[in-house]
Parts: structure tokens; C-alpha cells; sequence
């Protein structure tokens, strides 16, 4: 119980329904093994300490404020850890519906609200109203003035202590309950085993006292030593001062009103004390720590291999949040009202810069349902499909793009795999290809250089066989793993007779083209580092680099297009911001070119008929 720390830490804990919840400073983790054996993470970032505004942080104060948050966020937490642990395919009832549509009532916040403040009444009336209803039953008169009443008091916080003892030992036969001790055992030996400077392993950790200095039973101890200690001077003075004689019952209603009005001084006295003695490891102070050390046996069981996985591994994403606030937050995949994880999904998005509009789309593909009704959906997930929405946010958070982690996007109304082998396709660019459906005529041989995904290739491909007018296709790319991916999207959108070529640009491609599209490499090498993460990190280098000024491949064109455009035959590039005036000015000797912008108003396509 009295072993030398080598770390120290703020972190603290609460067991929960089969898991473990861990609170630094900057963050807080719940870690829950759900039905299938799986381990579910929750995780949040918090206000820390020396954030928080300057009364919160006063001596005693202080004690008030951390006892309110530890009851609020206990509760939530808890709550959730039932969701995860406790598995409930109930579909939302008519009547919860109808509260949800006309009075905007979200029936599962009612009912938390409810049960918090119904946990609040029980607490008040088995350790303040039932002590006292109990000791007027003594031979003491409680509101005689002097010792009398003094013993009375104190024997009155007594009972409250007996009663508090008795009180953990029934809700420990419990059985659900017994193992929320258990885990309370598994979230104090990982503290202890990090303050020793024990490496977190379930071998380690199982070693370890399952007794701690900051424990909340120790706390909960200390809160019935001071207030026997309180009641009893505040008692002693309301029968001084209030002058009320003989008139018992307006005594005890008084007394029952003064305990409760005492909760907050007694809740900060006993922070205060908690606090210095969990700062000293003498063994002078050992004896206050000692009652409070032998409770925890009560209020805690060896745990399972199971739950110390758990308290590890809510107590490492502390950690790591506490040092590296750029980690994401994390839900619990459970059954529930898919506004709600919209709602968290979203927020998460927002807080690492990721536009809130995946969020959405998320939804719609994994649900299978149409963008547009998402917000006003109003559907019960089941576990499966909240954890799928989850696996994917929770990847698309590590920077990934969306669309590689669903594994194919919509281009013109084509479904195309795509990977880190080739660009995802932009909005933008599906202009190329209405502007070469547009140019085509029937037996035209069109050219896409740089094809990647194949993306324009088959769009205009398929496009121009509605309006009857088929073409002769060649598709080339540098690259032979993303011509690979190109030929399988050929394959499943029925456009097998695209001819596709690895070229470096022009060098083994033959013959003559009426049409060459092409969007290819444009942004500048400095710039690259620039980009979101998911371009930079995620997308082909190969595909973004133009070059020192992002015209290296424009001048390439440029220098072979004379030889490769047949006569009267159109060039179509896609260009990057700002350069479209400078890659007209590439082409000295055309007969005619054109910038036009995209739907956002940019110069984005530049036209040359040679």
C-alpha cells in the first residue's frame, strides 16, 4: 500500500459496466469490452485545470467543483458503458417517436436527466435523512443545548458511517455490480503499476494493489468523517442561536436543511484533505490514509485479465490525448438514434478540420440511403452499422481520404474503384468530360494523357455511346499500377474496348488524335507540402508533382501535341489555380485557344485548336 512512485500523474479513473474510464488533465477515455468481446474506446478532450476559470480553481472551491463534474460525467459515462456492455436491438417506439416529432423531446435524455436526480434524492435520503430519522429514536435530546447535544450528533454520523458500510456490502452482491468492483480493482492497479514505473502488461498490472491514495471511496470516507465533524458544530450552534425551544420537528426539518446546505463545505474540506495526504508518502500520515485504504477492499475485487486490458487501454489514450492533443476523439459503437452519432461524427470532423459534409456522406453509404434525407432521418442504428459508420470516421480521422476508404466515388454518374494508386476525381474535372462529349464526333480518335483512374476515358467513352456516336479510346499512364486499377473500372463499367497504354506522356503512344484530353501533374514541388494531409500523404506524388512551377508537363505537351493532334483537332488541359494565361502562352502557334472557368468561377480548362 505504501509503494516508492516513480511516476507521477494526474490521471484518475472510474469503473464502469465492464470497462474502465481514465481522466487526465486535457482528456478522458472509456474503455468497454462489448458482447462480442471486443474492446469499444470512448474518448473526449476536456478543459484543463489551469484553463478553467479562476474560482473553479480556489482552494476548497475547487472540491465543490471537481465533486459536481466527477457526478455528472460519472453518471454519463456510466450510462454509456450500458449502452456497449448491456447489447439492446429495441427499435424506437411510436410514442418516443411522436415526442421526437412534435415536441422536439429526446425520451433517452429525459430519462437520464431523471435517473441522476433520482440518484441525487436516494443519496440524500439514505445518508442524511435515514441516520437522522434513525437517532431521534435515541434517549438524547438533539436540540438541548451542551454535551448532550454534541454526543447526539455524533452519534449520528455513526449511523451514517455504519450505514454506508452496509450499503457497499449489499450493492456488492449484486452481481452486475460486483464486477464494476472488479474493474474498480483493474483501474487502480494500472495507476499504481504506471507510478511504479512498471511497464502497462496484464502481468504487470496483476501484481499490483488494487488500493490507491485518490481512490473516490477514500474520498466518499473522508466526506463522512468531516461532516460528523460538521453537523455536529453547525447543530450545536442552531440550537444556540435559532431560539426555537421546544418545537422538535421544525428542529429536525431544520437540521435535515442545514446538512444539505453543508454538502459543498464538507465536499471541499474533504478535497483539500484527499489531496495532501495522496501528496505524501509518510508514514506518520499513513494513519489517515489506513480507514479509507481498508474500505477499498470492499469497494473493490480482483479483476479479470479482461478488465485490466480495458483499464490499460483507456488509461494509454489518456496519455497519449494528455501529450498529442491532435489525436481524435473516439465513440462507442451502440444501438441509438443515428442523430445522435451524426451529431457526435460531425463534431469530431469539425474538431480535426475535416468538412462536415463527409460526415453525411458516411451515413448515406453505409446506410444506403440518399444524402439529401440524412439530416431528417430519424432511425434507430443497430450495433453493426454503428460500428461501420465508426470504423470508417475513425479511419477517415487518421487523414485517409473518404473516398480510398470506401474504395470507390461517383464520376459523371460512373462508379470508379479507387486507391492510393491513382487521384480521386474531382467535381471539377467532370466538365472535361461534357467538353469533349461536346467536341466528339462519331470515329474520333480521343487521347486521355495521364488517365489515373481512367476516369475521363470512360465517362466520355460511355457518354458518347448514349448519343450514338462511338470512338476510338486510348488511355495512357506512366504509371502501371494505376492502369490496372483503370482497367478494372473499364471492365465494370462495360467500356472493355478502351485501348490503355504505359506511356511516359507521349513517348509510346502512335498515330494521330482529333481530341487529347488531359489533367495532368500541375502543382508546383513547394507546394505539395502545403496540402491537406489527405492529398499530400495519401495521394500519388507522381500525380500532383509538376514541377518546379507546376508547368513541367504543360511544356511537354506543348513540344509533342503539334505531332500527335490531327488537323483541326482539339487539345483540352485541366490547369491549377493562376496558371491558365501561362499554359496558353505554352502554345505559340495555335490557331485558336480558350480559357474557360469551372463552376466556381476559376480559369480551370484551357482549349487549343493547333
Amino acid at each position: 500500500m505504501g509503494c516508492k512512485k516513480k511516476n507521477r500523474t494526474y490521471i484518475g479513473g472510474q469503473a464502469l459496466m465492464e470497462g474502465v474510464m481514465m481522466r487526465g488533465k486535457c482528456a478522458m477515455a472509456s474503455a468497454v469490452r462489448d458482447p462480442e468481446g471486443m474492446i469499444q474506446i470512448e474518448s473526449e478532450y476536456v478543459t484543463p485545470p489551469e484553463k478553467r476559470k479562476k474560482a473553479s480553481r480556489l482552494p476548497f472551491l475547487r472540491g465543490v467543483v471537481s465533486f459536481l463534474q466527477s457526478l455528472v460525467d460519472g453518471n454519463r459515462v456510466l450510462m454509456r458503458s450500458a449502452d456497449v456492455a448491456i447489447e439492446d436491438e429495441e427499435e424506437q417506439t411510436k410514442a418516443e417517436k411522436w415526442l421526437k416529432e412534435k415536441h422536439k423531446i429526446d425520451v433517452s435524455g429525459v430519462m437520464n436527466v431523471i435517473a441522476t436526480v433520482l440518484g441525487i434524492v436516494l443519496a440524500l435520503a439514505i445518508f442524511i435523512f435515514l441516520p437522522q430519522f434513525i437517532t431521534n429514536f435515541l434517549p438524547f435530546e438533539s436540540n438541548s443545548p451542551g454535551m448532550e447535544s454534541v454526543w447526539f450528533n455524533l452519534i449520528e454520523g455513526g449511523v451514517r458511517l455504519a450505514i454506508f458500510i452496509l450499503y457497499i456490502l449489499i450493492i456488492s452482491l449484486i452481481p452486475a455490480l460486483k464486477r464494476v468492483y472488479m474493474c474498480h480493482g483493474a483501474e487502480h492497479k494500472t495507476i499504481t503499476c504506471y507510478e511504479e514505473g512498471k511497464e502497462l502488461t496484464v502481468e504487470n498490472v496483476r501484481g499490483c494493489s488494487r488500493v490507491h491514495d485518490r481512490c473516490g471511496t477514500t474520498f466518499l470516507f473522508l466526506v463522512m468523517i468531516v461532516s460528523i465533524l460538521v453537523f455536529s458544530l453547525v447543530n450545536v450552534a442552531a440550537v444556540k442561536w435559532l431560539h426555537i425551544g421546544d418545537n422538535k420537528g421544525l428542529y429536525n426539518v431544520l437540521r435535515l436543511l442545514l446538512k444539505i446546505a453543508m454538502l459543498p463545505l464538507i465536499a471541499g474540506i474533504s478535497y483539500e484533505i484527499l489531496r495532501l495526504l495522496a501528496k505524501t508518502d509518510n508514514k506518520f500520515f499513513f494513519i489517515f490514509k489506513l480507514p479509507g485504504l481498508l474500505l477499498q477492499r470492499l469497494t473493490t475485487r480482483e479483476p479479470e485479465d479482461g478488465m485490466i486490458e480495458c483499464a490499460i487501454t483507456a488509461f494509454k489514450t489518456v496519455l497519449a490525448m494528455d501529450v498529442d492533443q491532435t489525436i481524435p476523439e473516439r465513440v462507442f459503437a451502440t444501438v441509438g438514434k443515428m442523430s445522435v452519432l451524426l451529431k457526435n461524427t460531425k463534431k469530431r470532423f469539425a474538431r480535426s478540420g475535416i468538412d462536415e459534409d463527409e460526415a453525411e456522406w458516411i451515413f448515406a453509404l453505409t446506410l444506403n440511403i440518399p444524402k439529401s434525407s440524412v439530416e431528417s432521418e430519424e432511425k434507430i442504428l443497430r450495433v453493426s452499422e454503428a460500428k461501420e459508420i465508426i470504423r470508417i470516421a475513425d479511419e477517415r480521422l487518421t487523414g485517409r481520404p473518404l473516398w480510398y476508404i470506401i474504395g470507390d466515388t461517383d464520376f459523371c454518374g460512373y462508379t470508379l474503384k479507387v486507391d492510393e494508386r491513382v487521384l480521386i476525381p474531382r467535381p471539377e474535372t467532370e466538365e472535361m468530360v461534357m467538353m469533349v462529349v461536346g467536341a466528339a464526333e462519331e470515329g474520333n480518335s480521343i487521347l486521355d494523357l495521364c488517365t489515373g483512374s481512367g476516369a475521363i476515358a470512360i465517362a466520355a467513352f460511355k457518354e458518347l455511346e448514349k448519343y450514338n456516336r462511338p470512338v476510338k479510346m486510348t488511355a495512357v499512364d506512366i504509371s502501371g499500377e494505376a492502369l490496372e486499377l483503370a482497367k478494372e473500372n473499364a471492365k465494370e463499367n462495360d467500356a472493355k474496348d478502351i485501348k490503355f497504354v504505359q506511356s511516359d506522356m507521349f513517348e509510346k503512344v502512335r498515330g494521330k488524335f482529333d481530341i487529347i484530353v488531359s489533367n495532368p501533374p500541375y502543382i508546383p514541388t513547394a507546394d505539395i507540402e502545403t496540402l491537406q494531409r489527405e492529398v499530400k500523404d495519401h495521394e500519388p506524388r507522381l500525380a500532383l508533382d509538376g514541377g518546379e512551377d507546376g508547368l513541367d508537363f504543360y511544356r511537354r505537351i506543348a513540344e509533342a501535341v503539334p505531332k500527335r493532334l490531327a488537323r483541326g483537332g482539339m487539345l483540352i488541359l485541366e490547369v491549377g489555380i493562376g496558371e491558365a494565361q501561362k499554359v496558353v502562352k505554352l502554345f505559340k502557334n495555335c490557331s485558336y485557344s480558350m480559357v474557360v472557368k469551372d463552376f466556381n468561377g476559376i480559369d480551370r480548362y484551357v482549349k487549343i485548336v493547333l
